[in-house]
C-alpha cells in the first residue's frame, strides 16, 4: 500500500527512484549555507569584541528556539511527521510538496540557520585572530626590518605594473613560521603573509621554504587573510632552508611540460593554453588580460570547475545517462564498470587539485566541479542546489577569507544560475522555435551574464555588452581546447613529440577564444562605465530585472524587438558619424585631445583630414585604440614617446593597429631597460622606424598654417644630464591654428628649472598638458612664466598615488588656468583658432556639448 502511494505520487512508474526525476528544488541548505557565508564576511572586517558579542547572541537564540524541539523528541513525537499521524508510514504529500510544516520545523529551520552563522562567524574569528597573533603584526606597523623563514602557498604571479618605474616584480603568498626582529630574539609562528619580491623568486615552488631578510609593512585593508606585506629588496635572491614536497615537484612538472609542450604556438595561443587548462597565466599579456577582462571572459583563464567537468563528461557522458545500462562517454567503451567509473572520477578530481595547487580557489573549483558531477551522473537537478549550498557551507568553514573573495561569489553565483534560471530560460526558448542545444547554451551564458554583472560593477565600475555573444563564440572552443590540453599535459612526461601535437590541435581552439576576446574588446562599445560599489550593483541588478520583464514581452512586439536590437548594435559598434551627433565629442575643428588612458598619457595632435601626431600612448592599448577610432585617426606620420615609463609607452599596440605610422621618435635615455625594448621589439613587429629626438629639431606638417612644433627638452649633452626617465622625458613646443601648447611629458622641478633657464624667452601658452599627471611636484616659476589659460591633466580614477595633488590644481587655478583632467571630465578636445593670447579657445570634456 505504501509503495502503491509513492509510485502514484511521484508520477512515474519507476517511483521515487527515478533519476529523471524532477520536482521544487529542495531549499533547505541555503539559508544554512547563506547565513555562513555572511556572517563570516561581516567578521573578517567587525571588531573581535562585536563578533564575540554576535557569536553568544545567535548560539543563545539557536538554544532558545530548540528548547521546544528537544523537549518533544523526549517526550515521545518524532519531526518530520504531522501533527497527529502515528505509525511507520511515510510523511503526508502536503509535507513532501513543501508545504509550511508544524510550527517546530520552522523553529529548527531559523536555529540551523543561526547555529551555521555562528560557525561562520567563528570560523572567520579564529582566521583574523590567527593573523593577527605573534609579532609580525606589530612589526608591520613599525615598517620594521626583520630576518624571516616563510612557507611558500602559492605560485608565484608577477604584479601587473600600470606606471612607473620597470622592474619586474612577483607576488607570494606565505606563511611565516619563524621571524628575528630587530632585537634578534627569534619566535616560532605560524603568520599568513604576502611576500612582494623580485622576479627570480618566480621559481619557487608552493611548500618550499625559503629564509630571507626584508622590510615588513601592514597589509592593505581588503588583504585580511594576510598579517603584513613582506618587501624583499630588489636583489636579494631566495635563500631555500627547505625543498618543495614531492607532490609539488610532480604538479610543477607536469605544468612544465604543458608550457613546453605549446611552446611553438601563436603567442596568443601559448599564453592562453595553460591558463584554459591549469589556470597558469604566467605568459598572458597585459594586452590580452584587458580583453578578457572587457568581454568578461576572464572566468575562462582562471581554474574552473567547468574544466573538470569537461573532462569528466568525456568520461562518463552526458546529464542522465550515468545510472542506465546504456551509459555515453568513453568508460563503457573501455569497459570500465559503473563503481569504477566513479572511483576514476575521484582520482581525476584530486589529480586536478593536486596540478592546480591545493589552494582555496582550487578546491572551490574542485567543488563546483563535484556538484555539476552529481547532476551527470543522477541527471537530478532537484539534489544540486543543496548539493552547492553544502559546497559552500563546507568551503567558508574551510577557508573563511574566501567570504569576502569577488572570484567565490562570482563562482556561486554562476553555478546557482546555472541550475535554477538557466533551465527554465532554455525551455521558454525551445517553445519559441529555438533548437535545443542552442537553447540550452543561450540560456546558459545569459543567466550567467545577469546574476554576474551586478558583482563585476561592484569592484569594477563598468558593463560590458558584449559578454554574452563573446561567451557563446568562446564557449565553441572551450571543450576541445581544454581536452586536447588535458592530453598534452599527461602525456607530455613520456611523449613529448606526442604532447607538441595535442598542444598545436589545442592551439587552433585556444587561438579563436583569443580572438574573439580581442575582437569584443576592440569594438568602441565593449564596455561601459556604471556607478561602482554595491549600489551600482544594486541598480543594475534593478535595470537587469527590468530586461529581463521586457525581454519575456518583445516577441509579442517583432518591431519593437528589432528596434532594441539595432540600439544594442550601434552603443556596441558605435559608428563615429553617430556617436558625434550624439555625444558632441569630439567636435569639430578639434586640434588637440587628450585620451582618457587611466594613469597614463596619450595626446593627439591633428595634422590634417585622418592624420595627427600622437604624443605618448598610456599604459593600457585597448583605451589608445578606441580614442583614435573615436578621433578618426587613420595614419600618424609621427608618434613620439617622450619616456620609457610603462604609463606612456604600454599602450603602444594599441596606437599601431591598423593605422599607417610614418615613423617613432623615443627620448635618447633608454630606462627602463625593459621597455625600451617591448618598444623596439613592438615597432620591429610593425615595421616602423624607431630613431631618437633630435636636441632643438623642429618639424611641421599640413602646410604653414598646419601644425609645427620644436623640441625644448632635452638640451645635448653635457648641457642636461637626467637623473632619471622623468628628466629626460621629451618636452615640445606647439603651434596649431594660432594656439601654443606645451607638453612637459614627466618632467619634475629640476629639470623644469634647467627648462626655463634655457629657454627664459618661453612664451605664454594657451594650453598645458601639466607634467607628471598633475603631482605636486610642479616648479612655480615655470608655471608663472608661461600663464596658460587651460590646464590639462591626464589621471586615472582612484589612483593609488593621489594625483592629481590639490595644492597643484589649486596653483593652477590661483594663476588664472581652467582645470580639466581625465579623471573626472574624460577625454578632453580643444578647438578654436587663436593668436597667442588664447582668442576661441574652447575645451570639450567627452560627453558634453560644445
Amino acid at each position: 500500500m505504501n509503495r502503491a502511494v509513492v509510485h502514484v505520487e511521484s508520477d512515474s512508474a519507476r517511483g521515487a527512484a527515478n533519476p529523471h526525476q524532477e520536482g521544487p528544488p529542495d531549499l533547505r541548505l541555503v539559508p544554512p549555507a547563506l547565513g555562513a557565508w555572511a556572517a563570516a564576511a561581516v567578521a573578517l572586517n567587525a571588531p573581535a569584541r562585536w563578533v564575540t558579542w554576535g557569536i553568544v547572541a545567535m548560539l543563545t537564540a539557536a538554544g532558545v528556539l530548540l528548547g521546544p524541539t528537544v523537549r518533544r523528541w523526549r517526550s515521545g513525537a518524532r519531526p518530520g511527521r504531522a501533527e497527529g499521524a502515528t505509525g511507520a508510514g511515510p510523511a503526508p504529500p502536503a509535507a513532501r510538496a513543501g508545504r509550511p510544516g508544524p510550527w517546530w520545523a520552522n523553529r529548527v529551520a531559523v536555529a540551523a540557520v543561526l547555529l551555521c552563522a555562528a560557525a561562520g562567524a567563528t570560523a572567520s574569528a579564529l582566521h583574523v585572530a590567527e593573523a593577527r597573533r605573534g609579532p609580525v603584526p606589530g612589526l608591520a606597523r613599525q615598517y620594521a626590518h626583520a630576518t624571516v623563514e616563510l612557507t611558500v602557498t602559492s605560485d608565484p604571479r608577477p604584479i601587473r605594473a600600470r606606471a612607473a618605474w620597470g622592474g619586474r616584480s612577483v607576488v607570494i603568498q606565505a606563511v611565516v613560521t619563524r621571524v628575528a626582529g630587530p632585537a634578534g630574539s627569534a619566535d616560532r609562528v605560524r603568520t599568513p603573509v604576502l611576500v612582494i619580491a623580485p622576479e627570480p623568486w618566480q621559481r619557487l615552488l608552493p611548500s618550499a621554504r625559503v629564509r630571507v631578510s626584508a622590510r615588513l609593512a601592514p597589509p592593505r585593508p581588503d588583504d585580511k587573510w594576510a598579517a603584513a606585506v613582506v618587501r624583499v629588496p630588489e636583489r636579494a635572491a631566495p635563500q631555500v632552508v627547505g625543498e618543495p614536497t614531492a607532490v609539488q615537484r610532480t604538479a610543477a612538472g607536469l605544468r612544465a611540460g604543458l608550457r613546453k609542450a605549446a611552446e611553438g604556438l601563436s603567442p596568443d595561443a601559448r599564453a592562453l593554453l595553460p591558463g584554459l587548462v591549469i589556470g597558469d597565466t604566467s605568459r598572458v599579456t597585459p594586452e590580452l588580460r584587458d580583453a578578457f577582462e572587457a568581454t568578461d571572459l576572464t572566468h575562462l583563464m582562471a581554474v574552473s570547475g567547468s574544466n573538470l567537468v569537461i573532462v569528466l563528461v568525456l568520461l562518463i557522458g552526458p546529464p542522465g545517462r550515468a545510472s542506465l545500462a546504456e551509459r555515453g562517454g568513453l568508460a563503457p567503451r573501455l569497459g570500465i564498470s559503473l563503481r569504477a567509473t566513479a572511483l576514476l572520477g575521484g582520482v581525476i578530481t584530486v589529480a586536478f587539485v593536486v596540478v592546480c595547487r591545493p589552494e582555496p580557489s582550487v578546491l572551490r573549483a574542485a567543488a563546483c566541479g563535484l556538484v555539476t558531477l552529481l547532476a551527470i551522473a543522477t541527471g537530478r537537478r532537484r539534489s544540486l542546489v543543496p548539493a552547492l549550498a553544502a559546497a559552500v557551507l563546507v568551503l567558508v568553514l574551510y577557508a573563511p577569507e574566501l567570504a569576502g573573495s569577488y572570484g567565490f561569489l562570482l563562482s556561486v553565483l554562476a553555478t546557482g544560475a546555472l541550475l535554477t534560471i538557466a533551465p527554465g530560460w532554455s525551455e521558454a526558448l525551445r517553445r519559441r522555435g529555438v533548437p535545443g542545444r542552442l537553447a540550452e547554451v543561450l540560456a546558459a551564458a545569459g543567466a550567467a551574464q545577469a546574476v554576474c554583472a551586478p558583482v563585476v560593477a561592484v569592484f569594477a565600475a563598468r558593463v560590458s555588452l558584449v559578454a554574452v555573444p563573446c561567451n557563446l563564440l568562446a564557449e565553441l572552443a572551450v571543450a576541445p581546447a581544454t581536452v586536447l590540453g588535458f592530453a598534452a599535459l599527461a602525456v607530455a612526461p613520456v611523449a613529448m613529440p606526442v604532447a607538441e601535437l595535442l598542444a598545436r590541435c589545442a592551439g587552433w581552439p585556444a587561438g579563436w577564444i583569443a580572438d574573439v576576446a580581442r575582437t569584443g574588446a576592440a569594438l568602441p562599445g565593449a564596455q561601459t562605465g556604471w556607478p561602482g560599489g554595491w549600489g551600482g550593483g544594486a541598480l543594475l541588478a534593478g535595470v537587469t530585472v527590468g530586461v529581463v520583464f521586457l525581454a519575456r514581452r518583445l516577441p509579442r512586439y517583432p518591431w519593437v524587438a528589432a528596434g532594441c536590437a539595432v540600439l544594442l548594435l550601434l552603443a556596441v559598434v558605435r559608428p563615429a558619424p553617430l556617436t558625434r551627433i550624439v555625444t558632441g565629442w569630439p567636435p569639430p575643428g578639434w586640434v588637440f585631445a587628450m585620451c582618457d588612458v587611466g594613469q597614463g598619457d596619450a595626446t593627439v595632435l591633428a595634422a590634417g583630414d585622418g592624420s595627427a601626431v600622437v604624443v605618448d600612448t598610456g599604459p593600457d592599448p585597448v583605451p589608445a585604440d578606441r580614442c583614435l577610432r573615436a578621433l578618426g585617426v587613420t595614419r600618424i606620420p609621427l608618434l613620439l614617446l617622450t619616456h620609457f615609463h610603462a604609463d606612456h609607452v604600454a599602450g603602444l599596440a594599441g596606437v599601431l593597429r591598423d593605422r599607417a605610422i610614418g615613423v617613432i621618435e623615443t627620448t635618447t635615455f633608454e630606462e627602463p631597460p625593459e621597455q625600451a625594448r617591448f618598444v623596439h621589439r613592438a615597432a620591429a613587429e610593425a615595421g616602423v622606424a624607431v630613431v631618437p629626438v633630435q636636441p632643438g629639431e623642429r618639424r611641421a606638417v599640413g602646410g604653414p598654417d598646419g601644425l609645427s612644433w620644436e623640441v625644448l627638452w632635452p638640451l645635448p649633452p653635457p648641457a642636461s644630464t637626467p637623473d632619471g626617465p622623468n628628466d629626460a622625458s621629451v618636452t615640445l613646443l606647439v603651434r596649431v591654428k594660432g594656439l601654443t601648447l606645451l607638453l612637459p611629458g614627466d618632467l619634475e622641478p629640476p629639470a623644469q628649472q634647467a627648462l626655463l633657464r634655457a629657454h627664459p624667452e618661453l612664451p605664454p601658452v594657451d594650453v598645458l598638458k601639466v607634467a607628471h599627471h598633475g603631482s605636486a611636484h610642479q616648479d612655480p616659476a615655470l608655471l608663472r612664466a608661461i600663464r596658460p589659460r587651460l590646464a590639462l591633466i591626464s589621471a586615472g580614477r582612484g589612483n593609488p598615488y593621489g594625483h592629481p595633488a590639490p595644492a597643484t590644481v589649486s596653483l593652477l587655478g590661483s594663476s588664472g588656468a581652467r582645470v580639466l583632467r581625465t579623471d573626472r571630465d574624460g577625454a578632453i578636445a580643444v578647438t578654436g583658432r587663436g593668436n597667442g593670447a588664447g582668442s576661441g579657445l574652447t575645451a570639450v570634456p567627452l560627453g558634453r556639448s560644445p
